[in-house]
């Protein structure tokens, strides 16, 4: 046990963000990549193709296969549900929590170790992660994991690690290709340019890692050349001759970077920097005190060597957030992999406040959790009491995890064990509510969910089903266990007696082409995952609302 944090609170903050986690497996799936992945490898399981993937009808070339065969093979193992489907992000999780824990004790000694995966596993995004689930759970777990026994591997030169570490870079590259390596590449470049310790990349065990690293990554460059390389003609995004190898070692990540094939051109070149500010919370005010403090402290010795401090996470850390924030096609979850590496960052930066008595400073730290924790908790309680107001049990539950975090706040204690203890607390009352109260409520406006309490009710034949034009409802599809064929407005003779399930923005649309129904069921919907202001106030949120239609066609 660290000298910070004793075996009982260590014991209670660990148990606290498992409730947290496991109450997120049973969120049901939102849309739209959450439940889109889900239903890429609920294909994969039903036609037991691993070879070929397909987002509806469509050959889906752009994130790689390792979290579809993951998610495939827990559907074999659990069944199809949404908390199988999310199974192998928490495993990756935990291994990423794991590698945080040896890490930080690998660079800044043992007292880190618990600081930093308790770090790690109550961040935002990080939770998010867990149960709006797409590629980064993976992606993250694997990254750092491979960064951790590739460090250990150049300090103490032994043949296992790097060929651990090389496993990790293997999985987290079939995962989300050259990301997985720009964010293990520039740790590690990092951390070999301060150290001086190029002895290790000088070695054969580092030919043995690369040969690892190839074995491991074949099975997807595999997979891409038998779906897209000895099919030249075939048509994919509008494009013949496409290469499943060349998009995975060029394409992907350089396409990124222009914009091109992407809808977005994100020219915010500070993107990330504001993301990290919700994304790293409760942690994310004192992560940036911390970079500032050791990017000053380098400047200040000219980055010249010192014992005692290290370049892999400050270093990493700009050298990936540069990169990032000048591609064109930027989304908030590109940057959960550098998390784990902040977290590190931030524990060795804790001890190192401790262990130099710079108490002052720590106070500071404490102070800006206080602001983070008064605004936050008031923010979740208006969530959770008047956005979606919760039941009375729920409200109960609510309480006593807010008079446990009271209670520590008020409590005399270390001032490092207070921000740790407070933090990781804070980060379970918000995300225990969000997980039980306001995303579950949040998905009665998810037309496609919603559908199927109707469908199953009412007994309809999920295989007389269709959706119109082909715009495809992920969660639809998952929970009717198959892909929901498209019906256009040429086929409706042909399929009277069927059910045609519809948006409110295109029944004008077949009223003008005189398409009748005899039967309809509706329900409200709302893209959830751009929520705004006048959805959240429960006086005007009907007015935001549209709906979808389930028709019976005569």
């Amino acid at each position: 046990m660290d000298l910070f944090l004793s075996k009982r609170n260590v014991i209670l903050l660990y148990a606290l963000l498992a409730l947290v986690y496991i109450s997120g497996l049973f969120i049901p799936l939102m849309e739209h990549d959450s439940a889109a992945h889900a239903v890429i490898a609920m294909r994969m399981y039903l036609e037991n193709d691993f070879i070929h993937l397909y987002k509806g009808v469509e050959e889906y070339l752009d994130k790689p296969h390792m979290h579809f065969w993951l998610s495939a093979l827990s559907f074999k193992i659990f069944g199809l549900t949404p908390w199988a489907y999310r199974i192998p992000a928490l495993i990756f999780t935990l291994i990423g929590a794991y590698s945080c824990y040896n890490l930080a004790k690998e660079l800044y000694g043992s007292n880190a170790g618990h600081i930093s995966s308790l770090i790690f596993l109550s961040a935002q995004a990080i939770i998010l992660a867990n149960h709006d689930v797409r590629t980064d759970a993976v992606l993250t777990g694997a990254s750092i994991y491979a960064i951790w026994q590739l460090v250990v591997y150049i300090n103490h030169g032994k043949l296992l690690n790097a060929v651990l570490g090389s496993i990790g870079l293997g999985v987290a590259f079939s995962t989300k290709g050259q990301l997985a390596i720009l964010m293990i590449g520039s740790a590690l470049l990092c951390y070999v340019l301060y150290s001086r310790k190029w002895k290790a990349v000088w070695s054969w065990k580092v030919l043995v890692g690369i040969i690892t690293f190839l074995i491991v990554s074949t099975p997807m460059i595999y997979a891409y050349y038998l779906q897209f390389d000895i099919y030249p003609e075939k048509l994919v995004y509008g494009h013949k001759n496409v290469s499943g190898i060349k998009f995975i070692f060029w394409d992907q990540s350089f396409a990124r970077l222009t914009g091109e094939g992407f809808n977005s051109n994100n020219t915010d070149y500070l993107f990330f920097f504001h993301t990290l500010l919700w994304a790293f919370l409760p942690w994310a005010l004192i992560t940036y005190i911390a970079i500032f403090d050791r990017s000053k402290e380098l400047i200040k010795i000219r980055f010249k060597y010192k014992k005692g401090i290290e370049f892999l996470t400050l270093g990493g850390f700009w050298l990936v957030m540069i990169i990032i924030n000048l591609s064109k096609s930027k989304l908030p979850h590109y940057m959960n992999s550098l998390f784990p590496v902040l977290s590190v960052l931030l524990s060795g930066y804790l001890v190192y406040l401790y262990d130099t008595s710079k108490f002052k400073k720590l106070r500071t730290l404490l102070y800006v959790q206080y602001f983070v924790i008064i605004v936050g908790s008031i923010f979740v309680i208006i969530l959770v009491t008047y956005v979606f107001p919760a039941s009375y049990l729920l409200l109960i539950v609510y309480a006593i995890l807010f008079i446990t975090l009271v209670y520590y706040l008020v409590r005399k204690m270390e001032l490092i064990s207070k921000i740790i203890i407070v933090s990781v607390l804070f980060a379970v009352f918000v995300n225990f509510s969000l997980n039980t109260q306001f995303y579950p409520s949040l998905l009665k406006y998810q037309a496609g969910l919603n559908m199927i309490d109707i469908i199953d009710k009412e007994n309809i034949n999920v295989n007389d089903i269709y959706i119109y034009d082909d715009r495809n409802s992920w969660s639809l599809n998952f929970y009717t266990k198959r892909h929901t064929p498209a019906l256009d407005l040429s086929q409706v003779d042909e399929n009277k007696g069927k059910w045609l399930f519809v948006y409110d923005k295109d029944m004008d649309k077949l009223k003008s082409e005189n398409v009748t129904w005899d039967d309809n069921y509706v329900v409200p919907h709302y893209r959830i995952t751009m929520l705004k202001l006048p959805f959240l106030n429960p006086t005007t949120r009907n007015k935001e609302l549209s709906k979808a239609y389930l028709l019976h066609l005569n």
